[in-house]
């Protein structure tokens, strides 16, 4: 029985919707419409080039110079359909990629045919907090591959009942994601296990920044060190930390969460082993596939390569300059100097710290490896800590 009149537009929108899910064969869709595959088409690349208006009978549109052929804005939706959370560039970037000796479209050709299909979902652009903190540069630029790594713990979800909350490291400059891990415990020594094992495959960074929560910080330490960040000091690493109440310092690494909370957090049953899978696989295709709008449209797989400073392992002795005095640090976060107790720093304790003799008589500038962390003034028997860590 042949479509009334009125019926016909209604039905070449439906055919489009069944179209664009994908969830049958051109043909038995076609079948189902009660069309031929020739005129199912013909709607389709209509569709593609000029939205519900080239559904219309005998469209008097007039052409575009910017319109795209049916089969490439079929490849365009599928690339989004695959990859539902990315922008109109990172699709127009893969099928440059895919497709190298094709023109490519321009951007704005790729957004119109995604908004067309329905594919295009509007954000709403966060205003960021009025904050008395200034935007500051950061202690240490990079401009090198693992000059500099931020990590810090995502928030938490739950699958399961299970909690599931990811510790991340990124590198600064290539964006590389070097850890995902969801973590059961969030200490001092859950954390170096992780980190003992991205130095062995990775080599150490010049720099590690981070926010100034636990374990990474200690409000109320010497220079606000934890164990965890006087252990990076023995390693060569200058611990980097956001001011506080600016996350944003922070930033690459809180929208690359913000895309783990949008793309994988609350839509994974099967708690923390399920979840821990698909984040792998995830990772695997932010570093090798996705395209990142900071490094050129580039992959972080492009950009990085390991360190060439290796990790051979952890000092049970430091080696200091010949004239340092050499003097441990006790449990209680002291040292000894002439049978004299001085209190340095607890999250110092086990470590060995280097004592230059200064300009003062009785004074000393006291180190932690290649790094200086204040004066030790013996006429006072008091140790002046530095505000910020200052190497040799």
């Amino acid at each position: 029985m042949p479509w009334k009149e009125t019926d016909k537009m209604e039905q070449k929108e439906l055919f489009i919707e069944e179209m664009l899910k994908q969830e049958k064969p051109f043909k038995h869709l076609c079948a189902q419409f009660g069309i031929s595959e020739k005129t199912g088409y013909k709607w389709k690349n209509r569709f593609y080039e000029m939205g519900k208006a080239g559904l219309e009978e005998e469209s008097r549109n007039p052409s575009h110079t910017n319109q795209i052929d049916g089969d490439t804005a079929a490849e365009l939706i599928r690339i989004k359909n695959a990859h539902k959370a990315w922008g109109p560039k990172k699709i127009r970037e893969i099928y440059a990629k895919a497709y190298p000796n094709k023109a490519v479209p321009s951007l704005s050709s790729v957004k119109r045919i995604l908004k067309k299909a329905g594919l295009v979902e509007k954000r709403v652009i966060r205003k960021p907090a009025s904050s008395d903190c200034p935007r500051l540069q950061q202690q240490i630029q990079a401009t090198q591959p693992n000059d500099v790594w931020c990590i810090d713990f995502k928030g938490w979800w739950k699958s399961d009942g299970e909690i599931c909350e990811p510790f991340t490291v990124r590198d600064k400059l290539s964006r590389k994601i070097l850890c995902a891990q969801l973590m059961t415990s969030k200490t001092s020594e859950a954390v170096r296990a992780v980190m003992t094992q991205l130095f062995r495959k990775y080599g150490l960074p010049r720099a590690i920044h981070s926010d100034n929560g636990s374990p990474f910080a200690a409000p109320n330490g010497l220079l606000n060190l934890t164990c965890l960040s006087a252990w990076w000091i023995t390693l060569g690493i200058m611990p980097d930390r956001s001011l506080k109440g600016c996350p944003g310092q922070n930033g690459s690494l809180e929208r690359m969460h913000a895309d783990i909370a949008r793309e994988i957090e609350g839509k994974v049953p099967g708690g923390i082993k399920a979840n821990q899978a698909v984040l792998d696989a995830w990772v695997e295709e932010y570093n090798s596939v996705r395209p990142n709008e900071a490094i050129g449209m580039k992959t972080p797989d492009e950009i990085y390569t390991v360190s060439e400073k290796k990790y051979i392992g952890d000092y049970d002795e430091i080696d200091y300059p010949m004239g340092y005095q050499v003097r441990k640090v006790t449990n209680s976060g002291e040292i000894i100097y002439n049978s004299i107790r001085v209190t340095i720093g607890f999250a110092l304790r086990g470590l060995q710290v280097g004592l230059r003799p200064a300009d003062e008589e009785n004074t000393f500038d006291v180190f932690l490896a290649d790094f200086l962390l204040g004066t030790l003034d013996m006429n006072s028997t008091c140790f002046i800590p530095l505000d910020n860590l200052k190497s040799k």
